[in-house]
């Protein structure tokens, strides 16, 4: 079958861009012929794809990979000639772009990356003529779609982002996902929060029938527990070259994360984080539990995997918990943060309680002030800030990993990077709410009863000794009880998880098969 694609972004680093790469994957693998159009500046990098398309001279052109053994192109990637101007969800910064969340654009920059893309793709598919197609996100591709494709059966993937920080809070872009919504044959969320949302904002009784669970997979065979050396990993990182900086936030320095992995010392218990370092996925409530954690386990370690614009702010709070100086913490974008907030108030109480003794604490801390300090000046260097790891380094760090915290605080439409902890054997704590909390129940179903309490945490005025106690709980348990939950948590990921599973469903939704599909119960 030939397969349309159309993601506005690349096809590397987190969330959508692996989302896509891991399908297309598993599509070529399935025996499909793939086309997938993104703003990918290396599609020979991913060693699925035999061709690469773009339009830098002003006409298509078409360059097939040079290797012996391939006797048809199976994947061809396109970049569209957009402009200078890349629409964002989330403000972020890419090399060679002007990059923009999509409420900054105007008329005339949207205008333009519309036609410019709608022209590409009306272009593939005279060249390609795809039997079924996916549009990524509520908004612009299915729009695209809709004006470009003519009878080519689509459907939608939802990630979450389209619609948190697009769709939901701008009505003025409601339109576009109306035009985009209403020739789709089917809308696949991660969960029953994201349908749930989507309904709301498209108000159109049409949508929930159409409806399906879609949420990403894992890629079972590289994601799995296995006895890692961490060193191998650290070689591998050493060994590339330092890439000239460009602006661009998926610039890294392997060098950190070469840092942060020769800190780590025979018996450590490594506790990860992987996600953008952006204000909404939580990442100073970790920063603030990870002393608690210590006090109680002084072996634990924090490994801070990722990139993003608050990543400045959370080096300065580690500090300054250190130093016991603490200062108000806003996100990057100047967002108040209140989960932490009402830890650090618990703080400044129990400070205030105390009196010149320091013991005293109120009853919400399982520390006084003066103790809780004193963990943190040694949790300060036992943490680690590695910067961006690609996919298959993350595929390498993980089976290392004790726990992995998931601690977003903004509705997630799926814990992919939850799920492939648990596939690696590491239990993910996730913040119990939207696509987060659902792949805890999932869990929570197969595991030990003395376990399933650690697999989550409320979001509110505790999250951070919450968050804390189920880390420390899990990190304290018998060996026995770990063994067990590790098992129960592997076997379920693989058995509810896979790419292929993913690529079936998204042929099936893109034509329109529904009868077949899981609702978003």
């Amino acid at each position: 079958m030939r397969v349309l694609i159309f993601h506005g972004y690349l096809l590397h680093g987190t969330g959508s861009n692996v989302y896509n790469a891991e399908l297309g994957a598993a599509l070529v693998r399935g025996g499909h012929e793939l086309h997938l159009l993104s703003q990918e500046r290396d599609p020979f990098s991913l060693p699925w794809v035999d061709a690469a398309g773009d339009w830098d001279a002003g006409a298509l052109r078409v360059r097939v990979r040079e290797r012996e053994g391939v006797a048809a192109v199976r994947a061809t990637v396109y970049r569209p000639d957009i402009g200078g101007v890349l629409p964002l969800y989330v403000a972020d910064r890419y090399e060679g772009f002007d990059a923009k969340p999509f409420p900054q654009l105007s008329d005339a920059e949207l205008d333009h990356y519309i036609a410019s893309n709608v022209a590409a793709v009306r272009e593939v598919v005279e060249r390609a003529r795809p039997d079924v197609a996916l549009a990524n996100h509520l908004v612009m591709a299915p729009l695209i779609f809709a004006r470009a494709l003519e009878d080519v059966p689509y459907a939608i993937k939802v990630h979450g982002s389209d619609l948190e920080y697009v769709v939901k809070p701008h009505p003025r872009f409601r339109p576009h996902a109306v035009e985009g919504a209403a020739r789709a044959k089917a809308f696949l969320v991660g969960s029953r929060h994201t349908g749930q949302t989507l309904w709301d904002e498209l108000d159109d009784p049409s949508v929930p029938p159409r409806t399906k669970l879609g949420p990403p997979g894992v890629d079972v065979e590289r994601f799995t527990p296995r006895a890692v050396d961490l060193g191998v990993l650290r070689e591998r990182l050493a060994a590339i070259a330092p890439a000239a900086a460009t602006g661009s936030s998926f610039d890294r320095d392997t060098g950190e994360a070469v840092a942060a992995l020769d800190a780590v010392e025979p018996g450590d218990r490594l506790i990860v984080f992987v996600g953008k370092l952006i204000a909404s996925k939580g990442a100073e409530l970790l920063l603030a539990a990870f002393p608690l954690v210590l006090a109680r386990e002084p072996r634990a370690r924090l490994l801070v995997v990722g990139f993003g614009a608050f990543r400045e702010r959370l080096e300065a709070f580690v500090d300054e918990l250190a130093s016991g100086t603490v200062r108000e913490v806003r996100g990057e974008d100047g967002r108040e943060l209140p989960e932490l907030a009402a830890f650090l108030a618990a703080l400044d109480e129990s400070a205030a309680s105390a009196g010149p003794a320091g013991a005293g604490r109120p009853t919400s801390l399982p520390l006084s002030a003066a103790a809780y300090f004193e963990a943190a000046a040694a949790a300060a260097g036992r943490v680690g800030f590695a910067g961006r790891l690609d996919h298959d380094e993350v595929a390498d760090l993980l089976p290392a990993c004790e726990a992995m915290a998931v601690t977003s605080t903004f509705p997630e439409a799926f814990g992919m990077v939850a799920a492939e902890a648990a596939a690696c054997g590491a239990l993910p704590v996730v913040a119990n709410h939207s696509g987060l909390g659902e792949v805890a129940r999932t869990l929570r179903g197969a595991v030990p009863e003395e376990a399933r309490g650690w697999l989550s945490f409320e979001l509110g005025d505790s999250s951070v000794v919450e968050l804390a106690d189920a880390l420390s709980g899990w990190l304290a348990a018998p060996d026995d009880l770990r063994e067990r939950t590790r098992a129960a948590i592997v076997e379920t990921t693989r058995a509810r998880y896979s790419w292929e599973g993913v690529a079936r469903t998204v042929i099936a939704a893109g034509r329109g098969e529904l009868d077949g599909l899981p609702d978003p119960l």
